[in-house]
């Protein structure tokens, strides 16, 4: 008779890829310091930071998001998150950067 058990080294398997993920794309948050409102303009943003991970519209003014979130069911996670609102001259009007995690940055 067949052992019916299931094979524990599946189910460890299971686990660990069901307790990890990404979303986002990391970026240098390093140069969050380099952002001034009212004078960096959406092109210097680009070239900083590359594509935004989410792009949309708040009160009739662009807004970008860069996010990157990895987590980890054995071990640190890191969160980061910097939204960019432009006015209709694509300049920076203000910007939010929030992180957690091992690489945050103390701003």
């Amino acid at each position: 008779m067949k052992n019916k058990r299931p094979n524990i080294t599946i189910i460890l398997i299971f686990f660990f890829l069901a307790g990890c993920g990404t979303v986002g794309k990391s970026f240098n948050s390093s140069e969050v310091k380099n952002i001034q409102n009212n004078i960096t303009n959406q092109t210097e943003i680009l070239n900083k930071f590359g594509l935004p991970f989410k792009e949309g519209v708040e009160n009739g003014q662009v807004m970008w998001t860069y996010q990157f979130d990895q987590w980890n069911l054995i071990g640190s996670t890191e969160s980061k998150d910097l939204v960019i609102v432009f006015d209709e001259k694509n300049i920076v009007r203000g910007y939010r950067y929030t992180s957690s995690g091992p690489n945050q940055a103390h701003h």
